[in-house]
């Protein structure tokens, strides 16, 4: 499978990285990423939007592969760097601080001394897309990267989906990546997990600002989703079953 997936000749992250941020494959997105780069919000009127695919970040090694939905337009699409720059970025970062795998819990910017132990984070969609909503042939151009990245990403065990396309997203890079999925086919919970091959999928509410606010979404959540990830690193006994709480 490595031989013919695309971007096979990508042999590390930082390669594939390269490739992704000059992607103009989807004219949409495209189109709108630069307009907002371009037109920018009042707060952020002095910033340099980044406007291009934002690439996936973090540890090279890690066992925790973080799948998001998509960069905000005045977040990553802002910064540059996934979940940086805006609140969603703010809750992830502060619970993966609390668990040990950042080396801060804030994430400002692409130079703000950010370091990720353990985690690789990337999204399903590289581009900032309006109302939030790639669409489906916009997902579908855009799986090859998270395909390749699975492949690339060898020390990879667990997969944390933020939320329903994400975790669909993943499946379907799963099932790409030559990795045969239970059936019937697994359903999206927060905390629900289900094993692929040699991975184990996790589903996780998206810390989006309304889930946060509303309270559907809560810091508890997120420490005790994480403590459940870290007890999947080292299974006892890995086997095909899916689990819905």
């Amino acid at each position: 499978m490595d031989n013919t997936t695309p971007y096979a000749g990508c042999r590390s992250v930082e390669a594939l990285n390269r490739i992704i941020v000059d992607c103009r494959r989807c004219r949409r997105l495209t189109k709108y990423r630069e307009q907002v780069a371009r037109d920018k919000r009042a707060a952020f009127r002095d910033h340099e939007y980044w406007g291009r695919p934002v690439p996936g970040y973090g540890d090279p090694r890690a066992r925790i592969f973080v799948v998001g939905l998509a960069p905000a337009a005045h977040g990553g699409n802002r910064t540059g760097r996934v979940f940086t720059g805006d609140r969603s970025g703010d809750f992830l970062y502060a619970a993966l601080y609390r668990a040990g795998f950042a080396n801060q819990p804030t994430s400002v910017s692409r130079d703000d001394g950010l370091e990720l132990t353990d985690v690789y984070i990337a999204a399903a969609a590289r581009c900032a897309p309006p109302d939030n909503k790639p669409t489906p042939e916009e997902l579908d151009r855009c799986r090859p990267y998270l395909i390749r990245e699975l492949l690339l990403l060898e020390h990879a065990q667990v997969i944390v989906a933020l939320g329903q396309i994400a975790f669909d997203a993943a499946l379907r890079s799963l099932s790409g990546a030559g990795q045969v999925l239970s059936k019937p086919k697994p359903k999206f919970g927060h905390s629900s997990t289900c094993a692929a091959g040699p991975y184990m999928l996790v589903g996780c509410y998206h810390p989006s600002q309304r889930n946060t606010s509303t309270g559907l979404v809560t810091p508890g959540m997120y420490d005790r989703l994480l403590a459940q990830v870290q007890r999947l690193l080292h299974p006892k006994k890995a086997d095909n079953a899916c689990h819905i709480p």
